[in-house]
């Protein structure tokens, strides 16, 4: 019995709600208060880890490190090791007198035996029961582990620039990476912002769970992060439901409140996952813990949901088209569509820091944190549509300027390596930039280009194989090969008014639309 009280009790898991009732877990006042201690002691320890600088100064200036010093010292330890077990006491207590804990703490007993082999219970019926509650994520139990990892050429090979630069500069640059760099990029990993979203993420993964069926799993990558993931399986019940969308979110958002309401409304089945470092999931979002877990969800969608690659469409909001173009580069899924992204980190980063510090900036991302969009769309061979906010503040690297939007580099990439005679001419390639400096509502083309641009391909597909690259435009004249040039853009990219968090309406997701050279006869 003293066992399970520690073991359950005092160092169980932390209950946020039962599903299917209406209120949060109401802790009561001695679990409330032990609770409070060791947060508030775990908030100072954090921020002590960044002061420590200043704390170590202080305690040096004032012979805390001298023989006279260290009784201080132990004293401070002692005073704070006893506060601390007095309040995992007292937490132990309180829970251990509350029905609701009580209840969740029998189910979580059966779940955590069964993982030893010392229950007959069935596995599927005890992650049933457990799913009823949502809890601290580190203790659920893991539902799918994914493969060994996958180590191609370039991931062996050194990305280092070969110019030669001073060693104090590439120790800065892996510094900067490594300390607050990797929180810049990446805000949604930090802790104290993590602390304060958490109700509305408990608020919108109960959402999720309660109103449209959802499912959380916990998902183990090859580098042995838990990767947080939630899907909505509507087979069998919507025409939608056969189709699987596959959702990245960006640098600060979370499946709980990010881009999978678009494709939850459209009655698609839905797979979200957090990223690395993100709330739930472990790790920290670098770019190789990143794709570990991409590929472990994917993994995860076709091994235990049982989905065929052709009934999947990866959807990626802003940074999370790296992952998901990576996902595309590996697997010949049925489509992909980008909102609000780039074509490569660095050019956004740049503007973002003092010119003093760019050599370091550009050390830092090309060492560290290379996410090159516009290279991995090259390696996706199917339809691709995207998104491009044209009020986007995060995107362009000049305020309201369209022209600075670094979407249009990356559809520019694109259609050029998809369309290589088309852009051979320097011409076709600013013409593009020009068309995609403006609204594309304010890009006039007829009934009749269009109908030209149909028939060109049409001939063209008639005679050759419908695979990428596609080599037409060699023998167009100039005005044709402009006119092929806006109908490419306007069957790859959509405009959407609006700033770069605003959710996505249904009308820009609709994957049968997506331009596809597979029809051609």
């Amino acid at each position: 019995m003293i066992v399970e009280f520690i073991k359950y009790k005092v160092f169980g898991p932390r209950l946020y709600k039962e599903y299917g009732t209406q209120k949060l877990y109401e802790a009561n006042t001695m679990e409330r208060w032990g609770d409070q201690v060791l947060y508030t002691l775990n908030l100072c320890w954090n921020i002590s880890m960044y002061a420590s600088p200043i704390i170590l100064m202080f305690a040096y200036k004032r012979n805390y490190f001298t023989n006279d010093g260290l009784p201080v010292i132990a004293k401070l330890g002692t005073g704070v090791a006893t506060i601390v077990f007095l309040s995992f006491l007292l937490r132990g207590i309180g829970r251990a007198k509350n029905e609701t804990y009580d209840k969740f703490v029998r189910v979580f007993q059966i779940v955590r035996s069964k993982s030893s082999g010392n229950s007959s219970t069935s596995q599927e019926e005890a992650l049933r029961s457990v799913r009823k509650f949502d809890f601290d994520f580190s203790d659920f139990p893991i539902d799918f582990t994914a493969g060994p990892c996958e180590v191609s050429k370039k991931d062996k090979a050194s990305s280092r620039n070969t110019t030669a630069v001073s060693a104090p500069c590439r120790i800065l640059a892996y510094l900067a990476i490594h300390t607050f760099g990797i929180k810049m990029i990446y805000p949604g990993s930090v802790k104290l912002i993590q602390s304060y979203l958490q109700p509305m993420l408990l608020q919108g993964r109960s959402k999720l769970i309660e109103e449209d069926g959802a499912t959380r799993y916990k998902v183990k990558t090859c580098d042995d992060n838990e990767i947080d993931t939630i899907f909505i399986d509507n087979r069998g019940k919507t025409p939608n439901g056969t189709t699987l969308v596959l959702c990245s979110e960006g640098n600060a958002g979370f499946y709980e409140i990010g881009i999978m309401s678009t494709p939850i409304a459209l009655k698609y089945s839905v797979l979200g996952w957090n990223h690395p470092g993100f709330y739930g999931s472990t790790g920290s979002p670098y770019p190789s813990q990143d794709k570990n877990a991409v590929f472990a969800v994917m993994e995860f969608a076709l091994k235990k949901l049982k989905f065929d690659l052709n009934n999947i469409i990866l959807h990626g909001w802003s940074i999370g088209a790296f992952a998901t173009l990576n996902l595309a580069a590996k697997y010949d899924v049925k489509g992909v569509i980008l909102d609000a992204t780039f074509d490569d980190l660095l050019p956004l980063a740049i503007p973002r820091m003092p010119n003093s510090f760019s050599s370091i900036v550009r050390l830092a991302i090309r060492d560290y944190m290379n996410l090159h969009n516009s290279e991995m769309i090259k390696q996706y061979k199917g339809p691709v549509m995207m998104v491009r906010r044209t009020e986007d503040e995060i995107i362009c690297t000049e305020e309201g300027v369209l022209a600075s939007n670094r979407g249009n580099y990356l559809v520019l990439a694109f259609l050029k390596f998809r369309f290589p005679t088309l852009f051979e001419s320097e011409s076709q390639s600013k013409y593009a930039l020009e068309i995609l400096s403006m609204h594309l509502d304010k890009t006039i083309q007829d009934k009749a280009s269009e109908l030209l641009c149909e028939q060109l391909l049409e001939s063209y597909f008639r005679e050759n194989d419908k695979n990428y690259p596609v080599y037409i435009g060699e023998s167009l004249e100039e005005n044709d090969k402009n006119q092929l040039v806006l109908y490419l853009i306007k069957k790859h990219l959509l405009d959407y008014k609006s700033t770069h968090c605003t959710p996505l309406p249904t009308e820009y997701f609709n994957p049968n639309s997506l331009f596809d050279i597979s029809k051609y006869k």
